[in-house]
C-alpha cells in the first residue's frame, strides 16, 4: 500500500499515537491527514497537510457525516486508522457505563467505520484499515477487564476484515503495542503494561508505517510480545498459570 498522496483519516488525533502518526504521514508525502478527536484543546498542527475535526467515533451519524465530508473535500478516504481508546481499570462489577464506553469506542467504532467504507473501497479495489488494539487483546490486562475484553473484540473483527475482504483490495493492520507514552499512560510507568519499557508513540508511528507499506496484519512494537504470544498458544494452561503469578506477585 503506497502512502503518497493518499486521503489519511486518524482518529483519537489530538495527542499520542493520533499525532505521531500524523506526523510520519506528512514525511511520507500524504495528500491529506485528518485528524478526528473529541476534542483538540491545546493542539496545533505542525504542517498544513493535517487538519483537525470534531468527531465522536462512536455515534454512527456523526462518524457517517464527517467521513462524508472528508469524501467531498478530498476524495475517498484511502487509510482509515481507528486509533481512538480509552483505559478504564476494574473486574466483573465494573458499571455498564464503563463496559458501553469501551465497548463503542474499542470496537463498534471500527465496525462503523468499516461499513461506511468498504462499499466504496471495494467498488474502487483499494482502501487500508489500521486498528489500534493492544498487546492486552492478544494477551490480557490483569488490571482491566472492560479494556482486555474489547481489544481481543477489536482483533476478531480485524481478523473478519482481512479474511472477507484481503483478496478484494482491502487491505487491515492491527497495532498492538504494550505501554507508549501518551495521556493514557501518564502516572502508570510502574504498572504491569510498562514492565518491558514504555515506547516512544513516534517509534510506534515508524512501524505503523513499515506495516502498511509490507500489508502485515500484525503490527507488534514491543518484540516481547510475540514471545508470550507464541507462550500462551503453545500451552494456553500453563500461560494461564504464568499470568495468575504475575497477577498475585504484582498484587502483594
Amino acid at each position: 500500500m503506497k502512502i503518497e498522496n493518499r486521503v489519511i483519516v486518524i482518529t483519537g488525533g489530538s495527542g499520542g499515537i493520533g499525532q505521531a502518526l500524523a506526523n510520519s504521514f506528512v514525511y511520507e508525502n500524504a495528500k491529506v491527514i485528518v485528524l478526528l478527536d473529541i476534542n483538540f484543546d491545546n493542539f496545533e498542527p505542525k504542517n498544513n497537510k493535517i487538519i483537525s475535526k470534531i468527531c465522536d467515533v462512536t455515534n454512527e451519524k456523526n462518524l457517517n457525516r464527517i467521513i462524508d465530508e472528508i469524501s467531498d473535500e478530498f476524495g475517498l478516504i484511502d487509510i482509515f486508522c481507528s486509533n481512538a481508546g480509552i483505559l478504564s481499570l476494574g473486574n466483573e462489577q465494573t458499571s455498564m457505563e464503563d463496559w458501553n464506553k469501551n465497548w463503542y469506542l474499542h470496537v463498534m467504532s471500527h465496525v462503523f467505520a468499516a461499513r461506511k467504507l468498504i462499499p466504496k473501497m471495494l467498488k474502487r479495489g483499494s482502501g487500508y484499515f489500521v486498528n489500534t488494539s493492544s498487546a492486552a487483546g492478544l494477551l490480557s490486562h490483569i488490571d482491566s477487564v472492560t479494556y482486555s475484553t474489547t481489544k481481543h473484540a477489536a482483533i476478531g473483527f480485524a481478523e473478519w476484515i482481512a479474511i472477507t475482504y484481503g483478496k478484494q483490495g482491502i487491505g487491515v493492520s492491527i497495532l498492538c503495542p504494550q505501554a507508549v507514552e501518551t495521556a493514557m499512560t501518564k502516572g502508570r510507568e510502574n504498572e504491569v503494561s510498562a514492565l518491558d519499557g514504555m515506547m516512544k508513540p513516534e517509534q510506534v508511528a515508524l512501524d505503523v508505517i513499515k506495516a502498511i507499506k509490507e500489508e502485515t496484519f500484525l503490527i507488534s512494537p514491543h518484540n516481547q510480545v510475540l514471545g508470550y504470544f507464541q507462550n500462551k498458544a503453545n500451552n494456553y494452561s500453563r500461560w494461564i498459570g504464568g499470568m495468575q503469578k504475575l497477577r498475585q506477585k504484582l498484587k502483594s
